[in-house]
């Protein structure tokens, strides 16, 4: 007699938590990417704002679901922000009607050149799998104890390795160093800042799922590779 594979889990809120995660990329990517912004004395790109939530999200949903679920969202997030960055171009190219004045304006807002889109694409990627590995191992290390440790401490890492590809590779040489420099240094503070600040809520929805859902994963077994699919 051939063995029955055993029924695939179904999550009642994967596939939101999962929606959340891209939304908030493609506004961090769309709206505030190549913005800077000065309050007082700091100088910081507007993507962060939205960015670090979806570190948030990637640590719920490694924290809940396991490494292998999460990357599979940190794909489906990779293939939003290409095809939006793809779709950008091919709207920009498109010939204005003599009627409509407006392409100024668009190419100033949604103008952004080849290089920013492949730096935001390859800091994405490495630094979401970096952030949700290190969580990862963290949680089977900890045998899942002191959950706030590895949501800032895989922020650290993970954000660390965005702002270190992501603003060299995207404004070197066309912002003066100085300004590459200091934006980074003062996003990557604000973001690990922001993760920690919202230790509290990040509490509330893992319980929450964790309840929900009966699941609170540990990758004790897992296949790490990022070019898979499987979970």
């Amino acid at each position: 007699m051939t063995a029955t594979a055993a029924p695939r889990r179904v999550y009642k809120y994967y596939e939101l938590v999962m929606a959340a995660f891209v939304t908030v990329l493609l506004c961090a990517n769309l709206i505030g990417a190549s913005k800077v912004c000065r309050i007082g004395p700091v100088t910081f790109g507007a993507g962060v704002l939205f960015f670090p939530i979806s570190y948030v999200f990637g640590d719920v949903l490694t924290e809940v679901y396991g490494y292998a679920r999460a990357r599979r969202v940190v794909w489906a997030g990779f293939g939003a922000l290409l095809f939006a960055s793809f779709m950008s171009w091919v709207v920009l190219a498109l010939p204005p009607s003599p009627d409509w004045h407006e392409q100024a304006a668009f190419q100033t807002v949604f103008g952004g050149t080849p290089r920013i889109a492949l730096a935001s694409l390859v800091a994405y990627w490495a630094g979401e799998f970096c952030n949700s590995y290190v969580l990862a191992r963290m949680k089977v290390r900890s045998e899942g104890r002191h959950l706030w440790t590895r949501t800032i401490g895989s922020t650290i890492a993970g954000e660390g390795v965005d702002s270190l590809i992501f603003y060299p590779l995207a404004f070197l040489g066309t912002w003066p160093t100085d300004v590459v420099i200091k934006v980074l240094i003062s996003n990557y503070l604000l973001k690990v800042a922001w993760e920690a600040a919202v230790t509290p809520f990040t509490y509330k929805v893992v319980n929450f799922l964790k309840r929900a859902e009966h699941e609170d994963y540990f990758d004790r077994q897992t296949d790490f590779n990022p070019f898979t699919l499987g979970a």
